[in-house]
This record gives structure tokens, C-alpha cells and sequence, in this order.
């Protein structure tokens, strides 16, 4: 009899060890399949979009010229945050984004376009992102300011004239501060700097493809 019950013992804790391991190696490949991912979309960040065949490039202090209602009394600069609600990316930079009109927005007029397949109206941008700030639906913006790619920012001045086009940061989340391009290119215009230059990696498209998000 106590024969029987030990072997009984030795088999549910037999059972109960192999549940154990199987779930520990379960958890294992769970974290590693995420570690993965993460990974992967941070290779697929870093790696340049495509430029289009037909991409004509616009050079800095090119006039840009667009719809008298965007910018009506010429008193500010103007920011155009190039966005696509369905784009990795551009959601990656939100928080950003919203950083920069917070501290820029009584000096600057920002403005988000965007560029998407798909139907959205002013309010449903306003509301699921939490901005405030005018939407437009121009596409033909982009090919005026040569942006290829979401989520792109484009700096006007007061006379409508390209003072940069380009990325966000070198990370996804915006959180190195010695590659905040926007925000440099932000502070230089305000304080009236000419001879401001950007590196490549600046310059260089990163993220989605336009029109659709690729």
C-alpha cells in the first residue's frame, strides 16, 4: 500500500514538473518571438524609404507655394508635421510631436497633413490623437515640400521659403536629444540661424511609404 502511494506521488510530481517546464519554455519563446519583433521594427526604422523614381528634391529656401487659407497673415512660421494615423511610425512620434507644439506653438503654426488612402475627417484626427491643431488633407503638399515618407516634418518661414525637411530623431520614440532635428531645426529658425546644417541622417526619408503604409 505504501508502495502504491509513493509511486502516485512520484507520478503527480513528475506531471506537475513537466507542466512546469512547459511552461517556462512556453514563456520563453513568448518573450523571444517579442524580443523579435522589436528588434525587427527597430531594423525596419532604421532602414531609408525608398525614394520614389519620378522624386523631384527641394532644396532649402525653395518657395513653397500653397493655399492662401493655411497660412493667411504670414505672422509665424509654419510647421507641417506629415503624418498617417495607420503608419507605425508616425504613432511612434506622437507624444513627440505633441512635446514640440507645446513649447513652440506660440511661435509657430502647426499644422498636421494627412496622407492616407483612407477617409478621415478634422475631428476624428482631433480626437483620437489628442490634437489640437488644424488637419489638412493636401496631398499635393508633400510633392511640394518633397516628402516621400510618414511621419515627415517640414519647417516654413515667414515668407514661405524651405528651411527644413526631414526626420524627427534617429530613434522611434524621439528620445535622443542630439539628434532631435526637429526641434533644432525649431530653435535655429527662431533665432534666425542661416547657416544651419543637418547631417544625413537627418535628411535622409525614414519610415512609412507613401500612399500607402508600407
Amino acid at each position: 500500500m505504501t508502495l502504491l502511494v509513493l509511486q502516485r506521488q512520484s507520478t503527480i510530481t513528475l506531471y506537475f514538473n513537466m507542466k512546469k517546464a512547459l511552461v517556462f519554455f512556453w514563456l520563453v519563446f513568448l518573450f523571444s518571438a517579442i524580443g523579435c519583433l522589436f528588434w525587427y521594427n527597430d531594423l525596419i526604422y532604421q532602414l531609408p524609404t525608398p525614394i520614389p523614381k519620378d522624386y523631384k528634391s527641394i532644396e532649402k529656401g525653395s518657395l513653397i507655394v500653397f493655399n492662401k487659407d493655411l497660412n493667411k497673415d504670414h505672422s509665424k512660421p509654419v510647421f507641417l508635421h506629415f503624418f498617417n494615423p495607420d503608419c507605425p511610425c508616425s504613432r511612434f512620434n506622437i507624444k513627440h510631436f505633441k512635446s514640440l507644439v507645446k513649447a513652440y506653438g506660440d511661435r509657430i503654426d502647426f499644422r498636421v497633413v494627412v496622407l492616407s488612402p483612407k477617409s478621415f475627417t478634422q475631428e476624428i484626427i482631433q480626437n483620437k490623437f489628442g490634437l489640437q491643431i488644424p488637419i489638412l488633407f493636401d496631398a499635393t503638399l508633400a510633392k511640394a515640400c518633397g516628402v516621400y515618407s510618414t511621419p515627415q516634418a517640414v519647417l516654413l518661414d515667414q515668407d514661405q521659403r524651405l528651411y527644413y525637411r526631414g526626420n524627427y530623431n534617429t530613434t522611434r520614440y524621439c528620445t535622443d536629444e542630439k539628434t532631435s532635428f526637429a526641434k533644432i531645426a525649431l530653435t535655429g529658425l527662431l533665432k534666425k540661424q542661416t547657416d544651419l546644417v543637418f547631417s544625413e541622417a537627418a535628411l535622409k526619408s525614414y519610415g512609412c511609404t507613401l500612399p500607402d503604409c508600407k
